[in-house]
């Protein structure tokens, strides 16, 4: 794998720990800036809105830049942020700040998705992605465990300083290793990028990730108190824990990337399985500790499974123009499906069945993603099925 590679994992490190840590520190910010615990959550589903707005909008503003411009510019606006929020005198500055960092979430994958797979091989497409996003894994285990050590340790905001830094190293690595071959203008016209967009195989490809993804936020949001309450672990023995379910993504990772590279659709077809199954199951394993604890490491392994597959289904589908805006509204899809899932499981949770019930309720929704790509394949064997009326007419 070529170099410049990781560059882009040391962004998506950077990106990683900055969407996070932030969990880890709710308590801190909370205190220091006088705001309740549930005001202090806001600040994750304020990132996550600006992910999901900024994907489309800095994409198509940065349309017809050159790619390796545009990762540049990302990184800066990434730097800028976490400066603004180590800076911050109150809690909506931190929000904004925090919504203008996650401007550059989407982009940065989506884009960073297509100069990965430009720089490999056709048969090692899915595999370069996967090792891009290789860097938001080692982020959740170890970039974010030592930002919640060292904002716990000397103040929520020497975690944004230290994250600033690693926005400047990640600016430099990707200027000196990123090829002059990405520094070419993109052939690239907004009417045409946004009928890719329209296409109906695109928008089943956006479906299937937001809801493959929902069933993993369903339980991962809760996986606190699934361990504590059900499993009777105590709190001090959940961070542990979650290494396990950090191994679990880099497994699973590396192993979707391959299998994705050799067998697309089966890959993204069993993924969901795996995963539905998982969830599934789950559900039985919680009540043993062994068990639990093995079913965390799985449930990572079969969430990230997914990732390289559904990105590179939806470049697939997307098919030459208009591949980096498609490519970006699938990350902004990832965090759609995040946010919902995290919505689902506290219906469940506060209205019933209740808590026990999260993990099957949340494998409901990677089977329902198996009918939407079920549909997206009948649609490239009869694509005429996916026309208006009037153009079969």
């Amino acid at each position: 794998m070529p170099l410049a590679l990781y560059a882009l994992a040391a962004g998506a490190f950077g990106i990683g720990v900055t969407e996070f840590v932030i969990m880890g520190l709710l308590i801190d910010v909370s205190i220091d800036l006088g705001v309740s615990i549930s005001a202090a959550g806001q600040l994750i589903s304020g990132y996550a809105l600006g992910v999901v707005i900024g994907a489309p909008l800095l994409t198509i503003a940065t349309g017809r830049w050159p790619r390796k411009t545009v990762l540049l510019v990302l990184m800066a606006i990434f730097t800028i942020g976490n400066l603004a929020c180590a800076l911050a005198p109150d809690y909506w500055t931190l929000m904004g700040a925090r919504v203008l960092t996650a401007f550059a979430h989407g982009t940065f994958f989506g884009v960073g998705s297509v100069v990965a797979t430009g720089l490999v091989a056709p048969n090692k497409k899915a595999s370069a992605i996967a090792l891009m996003f290789t860097g938001l894994t080692i982020a959740n285990i170890l970039g974010v465990p030592f930002g919640t050590w060292l904002g716990q340790a000397l103040g929520w905001r020497a975690t944004f300083w230290a994250v600033t830094l690693v926005g400047l190293a990640a600016f430099a690595i990707i200027l000196l290793l990123v090829p002059r071959g990405q520094a070419e203008p993109e052939k690239s016209k907004l009417s045409a990028d946004l009928a890719v967009l329209a296409r109906a195989p695109v928008l089943l490809g956006f479906a299937t990730t937001v809801l493959g993804y929902a069933g993993v936020f369903a339980v991962f949001t809760y996986i606190a108190p699934l361990l504590t309450e059900i499993s009777g672990f105590g709190e001090a023995a959940v961070s542990p824990i979650l290494l396990v379910f950090g191994g679990g993504l880099i497994a699973g990772n590396l192993i979707g990337g391959k299998a994705a590279d050799r067998w697309l659709v089966p890959a993204v077809l069993g993924s969901l399985v795996l995963l539905a199954l998982v969830l599934a199951t789950m559900t039985l394993t919680l009540h043993n500790q062994v068990t639990a604890v093995l079913y965390v490491g799985l449930l990572g392994a079969a969430a990230f499974a997914t990732v390289a597959p559904l990105q590179m289904w939806v470049l697939e589908k997307a098919d030459g123009a208009g591949q980096s805006l498609a490519s970006s509204f699938n990350i902004a899809a990832f965090n759609l499906g995040n946010a919902a899932g995290a919505w689902l499981g506290g219906v469940v949770i506060a209205h019933g069945p209740g808590l026990g019930a999260v993990t099957w309720v949340a494998a409901l929704l990677p089977l329902s993603a198996l009918g939407v790509a079920a549909l997206a394949l009948r649609l490239d064997h009869n694509p005429a099925l996916g026309e208006p009326a009037s153009a079969r007419s």
